[in-house]
């Protein structure tokens, strides 16, 4: 048997805005085995070995939403306690706009949809997830007036 590791498996996650601003979140399982348990949350998932952060964010968005995000900027990355599975994540988070046609589906998790900063925080959710959105937010903003 081998010993446990201490390294962190990357995770990575991608905010996808749509122009009023609402962020798509899934609803997670609620399985207590798992981080965030019936928590709405931003789809992304475990980076597999060797797989870049943007490369892991791209597809596993795609694999729980079967939208494809070719355009993703980074966002923020942070290290992250779940208080349900005390479980320690290096989380990295991308963002990107939604295109406004592609269908999305939910292929994991309980629901998929687009939330209102305001109804997401009425919502069972983790506690970084109205400060990252906002830093998205935040960043989109400073693009715009840039141009």
């Amino acid at each position: 048997m081998n010993p446990p590791t201490t390294e962190l498996r990357p995770v990575a996650g991608v905010v996808l805005l749509r122009d009023d601003n609402a962020a798509l979140l899934q609803l997670r399982d609620d399985k207590p085995d798992i981080p965030a348990p019936g928590q709405w949350v931003f789809p992304g998932g475990h980076c597999d070995s060797g797989e870049s952060r943007h490369d892991c964010a791209r597809r596993e968005f795609r694999e729980e939403t079967g939208y494809d995000c070719p355009d993703l900027k980074p966002l923020t990355e942070f290290s992250y306690v779940c208080p349900d599975t005390g479980a320690h994540l290096s989380l990295s988070f991308w963002k990107s706009r939604y295109d406004g046609t592609s269908p999305l589906q939910c292929f994991e998790g309980q629901e998929v949809r687009f939330m209102s900063l305001a109804e997401a925080a009425r919502h069972h959710i983790p506690s970084y997830l109205l400060e990252v959105w906002n830093r998205a937010l935040a960043e989109e903003n400073s693009a715009l007036r840039r141009d």
